[in-house]
């Protein structure tokens, strides 16, 4: 175990080598330090434990790290990076925020005033050229997975509210599927009132927890 610890302290340097390409954008340095320090560290472990089979451990034990190091399993490429130039340009102006999550999901949050009216589940039209636009970049990039998750402010009890939210989500995927986009690619998700992110207290509190988040990821493979 003590190899092991020694071993690991020069992980670092030897990904920063593999990574080091000056035409890599910043998410795309950060995706592949994270693969590599995790391929690398992998293989140390899996070398280091193999016992008669060290090859194929190492190997194993890399595959394994490089996953977990690029970051939740999913993958920030360019692809990722030009879909969301594509969202942020599409919905300018509109309030609706994109953004990239922590575990590189592109995340795209349509607050009440552009999603959906106080308790209903209807595609509300100043949403479709949203959803037009947000059709048409995924079904430009198929290998991406969709979760779509619909919430609701904290009006009425959960008996309303959690299938409220998921109709909302339901009624999201509906439409990206009328458009093209294959129904196997989409899950969803309704969290009710669960999950506020202002005061329910308050008239736009309440507003800015109606909301329908779109979560886009391409897989590690």
């Amino acid at each position: 175990m003590n190899k092991i610890l020694i071993s690991l302290t020069g992980v670092t340097f030897a990904a920063s080598g593999l990574v080091g390409c000056a035409n890599m954008n910043e998410t795309q340095r950060d995706t592949g330090m994270g693969a590599a320090i995790g391929a690398v560290a992998g293989g140390l472990i899996g070398a280091a434990t193999a016992g008669g089979n060290k090859g194929k451990s190492a190997a194993t034990g890399a595959a394994i790290g490089a996953a977990l190091g690029a970051g939740g399993g999913y993958l920030w490429s360019q692809n990722m990076q030009k879909q969301k130039a594509e969202m942020e340009q599409a919905t300018a102006g509109t309030g609706i925020g994109v953004s990239q999550t922590a575990d590189n999901q592109l995340k795209v949050d349509i607050p009440s005033d552009v999603s959906f009216d106080t308790g209903r589940y209807d595609i509300k039209a100043n949403m479709r050229p949203v959803l037009d636009n947000l059709a048409n970049g995924l079904n430009q990039h198929p290998i991406t997975t969709i979760t779509i998750v619909g919430h609701t402010d904290s009006t009425g009890s959960d008996a309303v509210n959690n299938p409220l939210s998921i109709n909302r989500a339901s009624a999201v995927r509906d439409y990206l599927v009328a458009r093209g986009v294959a129904a196997q690619r989409i899950g969803i998700e309704g969290r009710g009132a669960r999950q506020p992110i202002a005061d329910n207290s308050t008239p736009s509190g309440r507003a800015m927890n109606r909301r329908v988040e779109v979560f886009v990821a391409e897989q590690v493979r």
